[in-house]
């Protein structure tokens, strides 16, 4: 009886063994479960986050595709550096700096007025009849004549100094000589018309037919 004993004690010993190696089994189990799962969603994110990442470059790759093309057109519409119509002239007008004649003085500001007086002389009174007729003789001495004049003269060049007109240009060269330039000439007309410069002059000349 006492063998008998001592073997169910150890078959209990043994049995209480495997329930304990049970145990850790299923909750070792349990935990490679949760890791799967976990690694699952990992996954699953990860897919989730390549397909927009692909997605993204192929934007990507269409916005750089958009990008060649404009530069295309521009490099067909805008003449490469050097390029010019003719000896002296640029083919691409660059408007300058503004003249700021609330400032200018002495040399500058005889700088700006003769660039001013050339294009007076060489391209609007000639060009542009009854509305050049209208600029009064002393339109130097009215600042009002000299802004509308350096946007009238700035315009001109950026419309009529490329090397090439498109479309969009053969417009605004429209709405310049249509629009544009008459205003500035009736704000130039308005301004000179009875100023008194005019009225010095006119006196200065009678004076001197008197004398004569």
């Amino acid at each position: 009886m006492d063998g008998f004993d001592a073997a169910l004690r150890q078959l209990a010993e043994h049995g209480e063994r495997l329930a304990l190696l049970d145990a850790r089994e299923a909750e070792h189990f349990a935990a490679v479960g949760e890791r799967l799962a976990e690694l699952g969603s990992l996954v699953t994110g990860l897919g989730s986050t390549l397909r927009d990442q692909a997605a993204a470059l192929a934007h990507l790759q269409g916005l750089h595709g958009q990008v060649a093309d404009l530069t295309i057109r521009l490099a067909a519409i805008l003449p490469a550096d050097g390029d010019s119509e003719g000896e002296g002239e640029a083919g691409f007008y660059r408007p300058p700096q503004a003249p700021r004649w609330w400032k200018l003085h002495g040399p500058e500001r005889e700088q700006a007025l003769n660039k001013l007086a050339g294009w007076v002389e060489q391209v609007y009174r000639p060009g542009y009849g009854q509305l050049a007729a209208n600029l009064g003789p002393c339109w130097q001495d009215h600042p009002l004549c000299l802004y509308a004049l350096d946007i009238a003269s700035e315009l001109w060049s950026v419309l009529y100094l490329q090397a090439t007109r498109t479309p969009g240009v053969l417009s605004a060269q429209a709405e310049y000589q249509t629009r544009i330039l008459p205003a500035l000439a009736g704000q130039m007309l308005t301004e000179t018309r009875r100023c008194g410069h005019t009225q010095h002059r006119a006196a200065a000349n009678g004076a001197a037919g008197r004398q004569s």
